[in-house]
């Protein structure tokens, strides 16, 4: 600005959130915005120096879109493009830190911009002989756009893998994404109402915001066979183990009546498992019996049907007749016992 009137912002960080509280405490102090920014080239901002082409981060193209004003970085190396930040650099030095100790960050940002509007914005100015801050005033202030109102809701920008179950984990919250992206890493962009997720570069899915420790699934996502488990659909599991026997089904409501059901939601998946391994008749037949013996166990089951499979490959593969026997092996009656429990 050609007033030579000036803002400093004081912090620790340059991360994103810091930076942006620094452009809103600039447009409040000047009392609107800038048409044009022209930032040096931190991380922040710039992503990848430029003399012509330069790429800027994405979070903070937005929030230069939200808040009105065009971003111009400088080049790398050339203080020119810029010449009238960097000469006030040693003149806030000498004026503003030479001597001076501050408590914390806080008093220190309200001094100096008590400086900025008494000291430098009242010099006078040894290239325009006028005082910075009646010049902007005068000039400058009426042609700034306005402030925005409220304050800019800040994203959350993350790389994400998407898991077996078909969710990604933003901010420890789950969100649901397409089939087909199993292993794959996808962007993600979330703010207080929205999380989007790109593939690509590609939109796929779009999520309400949901608090830490929930999650939101979309059916439409995952794969029929896991519907269920995801949405922790007791009743339909009950059912699918219903369509396999009478006997499976209640067994099946016996071993989900828990305070936590979805906790044995695994066992009942493992009872269906049985019943694809030995078939619903015998699997229904082993969940009576273990109803009848009030029990709710499914490895008790899977023992029950691996017994009755073994009882009948023995009948039907009796010893044959023709095995030889040894020399001195004694007869079968040798080992009868009479009912007096008397060995012969």
């Amino acid at each position: 600005m050609f007033s030579r009137h000036c803002f400093v912002w004081l912090s620790h960080s340059q991360a994103l959130d810091a930076v942006i509280a620094g452009f809103d405490s600039a447009w409040a102090f000047f009392g609107g915005v800038f048409e044009v920014v022209i930032p040096d080239n931190m991380k922040t901002i710039v992503t990848d120096a430029d003399d012509t082409d330069p790429r800027l981060c994405q979070g903070f193209v937005e929030y230069a879109q939200w808040a009105g004003f065009f971003v111009d970085p400088a080049r790398v190396r050339a203080p020119q493009d810029k010449a009238r930040v960097e000469r006030n650099v040693r003149f806030l030095r000498d004026s503003f830190w030479a001597g001076e100790t501050f408590v914390d960050l806080a008093e220190a940002q309200a001094a100096v911009e008590d400086w900025c509007r008494a000291r430098a914005g009242m010099r006078t100015h040894g290239t325009t002989g006028l005082h910075p801050i009646e010049v902007f005033t005068e000039h400058e202030a009426p042609v700034l756009a306005p402030a925005p109102a409220g304050r800019y809701d800040l994203p959350i920008y993350r790389d994400a893998k998407v898991a077996r179950d078909h969710h990604v984990q933003i901010a420890k919250a789950l969100y649901s994404v397409p089939g087909g992206l199993i292993g794959q890493t996808v962007a993600v962009r979330a703010d207080a109402k929205l999380v989007k997720i790109y593939a690509r570069g590609v939109l796929v899915k779009t999520h309400p915001r949901v608090p830490t420790g929930h999650r939101s699934t979309d059916v439409e996502d995952l794969p029929a066979e896991r519907t269920i488990y995801a949405l922790r659909d007791i009743d339909r599991l009950i059912a699918d183990a219903t369509a396999h026997g009478d006997a499976v089904g209640a067994f099946a409501q016996v071993v989900l009546d828990h305070p936590l059901p979805w906790t044995k939601m695994r066992q009942v998946y493992k009872l269906l498992g049985l019943c694809r391994r030995y078939g619903d008749h015998r699997v229904d037949a082993a969940c009576r019996r273990a109803l009848d013996a009030e029990t709710d166990s499914v490895t008790v089951v899977g023992r029950m049907l691996e017994r009755a499979l073994e009882a009948e490959a023995t009948q039907d593969d009796p010893i044959p007749d023709n095995v030889i026997r040894g020399r001195f092996a004694r007869s079968d009656d040798h080992f009868a016992v009479t009912p007096s429990g008397v060995t012969r």
